[in-house]
């Protein structure tokens, strides 16, 4: 399938991209980070364009369903929601600090749906449960929510890693000024969390709706469902306590990454579950 070949070539490009950023970073040299930036939006381009025409296969097949519906498919949606959701965040706080942790991740999970020989690529018909335009109201709500929640997993990590809670603003390392102060990726771990715990929430609540008019009932404490709802609280927390307790700094970016690491079970743990969820 020529979707396959074109999601392939972004699977580089997202590399080609991270390769960039580290640059930038490690040598503080800022053209090469920005090459990270346009490198990137080259990669969400392809990505989408993978998308569409897999889209398109669908209904030149007879089958003509968006393409949400099974592992290969999700992964490749979660790269494009976290390629797209990087370039919104890089342009709105105008930092690259985190560019190339967040768009490695984008290209493990293409590369993954790509290059594994356990993935199935082939497009399929969907079964009867599955045929509502709740899958994908559903879907991209979650996704969202995900790559979300991936990039501020990954600005945690240069938190974690780079920063201490009593930085100041004269204490910002030179690198091309890459990287943002400690209390800028504070602000960024909270934005970005808001923005992923809103769209969680909207993909609960739509995957509620959906399995009632599938199944007939809004929640039946199926292992995903059980585990969104973890991921969910697990947010929850951290919000709570950076508006009500105040908790800033490396707690807070320890909280964000045990977020994500429940974001993956919930993603990948479940499928090794009995339950009506498992992508295959």
């Amino acid at each position: 399938m020529e979707s396959a070949l074109l999601l392939s070539i972004a699977t580089f490009v997202y590399g080609l991209a991270v390769v960039c950023y580290m640059a930038g970073f490690t040598f503080k040299f800022k053209p090469a980070a920005i090459a990270g930036t346009i490198v990137t939006a080259a990669a969400v381009v392809i990505n989408l364009a993978g998308i569409i025409l897999r889209w398109i296969e669908s209904h030149q097949m007879g089958i003509g369903h968006a393409p949400l519906s099974n592992l290969y498919e999700s992964l490749v949606f979660f790269a494009f929601a976290i390629g797209l959701t990087y370039l919104f965040m890089e342009a709105k706080f105008k930092t690259r600090g985190f560019g190339a942790i967040a768009v490695l991740l984008a290209f493990i999970a293409l590369a993954y749906a790509s290059l594994s020989p356990d993935i199935d690529q082939r497009i399929k018909p969907l079964i009867p449960a599955l045929q509502s335009n709740w899958l994908t109201a559903h879907v991209i709500t979650c996704f969202l929510g995900y790559a979300a929640f991936a990039i501020a997993f990954g600005i945690s990590l240069v938190y974690i890693i780079f920063k201490n809670d009593r930085e100041t603003e004269q204490d910002r390392p030179a690198a091309g000024n890459l990287l943002p102060t400690a209390a800028v990726l504070d602000d960024l771990i909270y934005q970005t969390v808001i923005f992923g715990f809103f769209f969680l929430s909207i993909g609960i609540i739509t995957g509620a709706v959906w399995a009632n008019s599938a199944w007939g009932r809004y929640w039946g404490w199926d292992p995903k469902e059980t585990w969104s709802l973890v991921t969910w609280f697990v947010y929850a927390i951290l919000l709570h306590a950076r508006l009500i307790r105040g908790w800033q700094g490396k707690v807070i970016a320890w909280i964000s990454v045990a977020g994500f690491a429940a974001v993956i079970f919930t993603y990948f743990g479940v499928n090794l579950l009995p339950g009506l969820h498992s992508y295959q």
